[in-house]
């Protein structure tokens, strides 16, 4: 394998659909809205899934950091990398800001071994 086929590779950032209503917002916080962090890892595990980069149904999130808040409107873009192991790095933005970094993997198939 050549150096280039075992580096991580970068895709380019995709956007995540995030309604400014989401029933979320409402109840965290009443006055003062944020996303809550499940939500935005559900919609950045979705968006994922969608692309045919993980299997939804059988995926392993290894870890996952909440860094900055989601607020109503903001525009919201994930990145990723997967590198030769076939872990996805995540990082989730909001502009120039960081609001969460992590990784996921989608788990060996039993028949597969």
């Amino acid at each position: 394998m050549s150096g280039a086929d075992s580096r991580a590779r970068h895709r380019p950032p995709v956007d995540l659909e995030i309604a400014a209503d989401h029933p979320a917002y409402a109840g965290h916080f009443p006055g003062d809205p944020l996303l809550p962090g499940v939500v935005l890892l559900d919609a950045a595990l979705r968006r994922l899934a969608a692309d045919g980069r993980i299997d939804a149904g059988d995926c392993e999130v290894l870890w996952f950091k909440f860094t900055a808040p989601v607020r109503p409107h903001d525009r919201v873009a994930l990145e990723v990398e997967d590198d030769a192991a076939g872990t996805l790095r995540v990082r989730i933005r909001c502009g120039d800001r960081t609001v969460a970094t992590g990784a996921v993997r989608t788990l060996p198939r039993a028949d597969a071994r």
